[in-house]
């Protein structure tokens, strides 16, 4: 059974920092690209940052490069994000989930796309306080 279990979120001041874990289970991790995404109230849930199968590449939303930092860790099969500089607008419940399909030049970059992911954790909240 394929599992990913996002953790690292809670309450921080803006300007303060945060990484995010998603453990993930049952299907060769290395196999898949693993992204992070967001959902604010009352909006739509969007593509945060995105890391190919092997880390090698590393994709960010305009919104949060510069401050976030997307990583993997093969031997726990667990992908990280830090989050530094937070600021208000980063609030939201953040998701991660498995990619869909083994990346091809071509298809890539789609990772923003709800669509090309098959599975996703549970959420953990982030919340930035001004």
């Amino acid at each position: 059974e394929v599992q990913l279990q996002a953790s690292g979120g809670g309450l921080v001041q803006a300007g303060g920092s945060l990484r995010l874990s998603c453990a993930a289970s049952g299907f060769t991790f290395d196999d898949y690209g693993i992204g992070w995404f967001r959902q604010a109230p009352g909006k739509e849930r969007e593509g945060v940052s995105y890391i190919s199968n092997g880390g090698g590449s590393t994709f960010y939303a305009d919104s949060v490069k510069g401050r976030f930092t997307i990583s993997r860790d093969g031997a726990k099969k667990t992908v990280y994000l830090q989050m530094n500089s937070l600021k208000p607008e980063d609030t939201a419940l953040y998701y991660c989930a498995k990619r869909r399909r083994t990346e091809t030049y071509s298809n890539i970059w789609l990772w923003m796309l709800n669509h090309e992911y098959d599975y996703w954790g549970q959420g953990t909240l982030v919340t930035v306080s001004s």
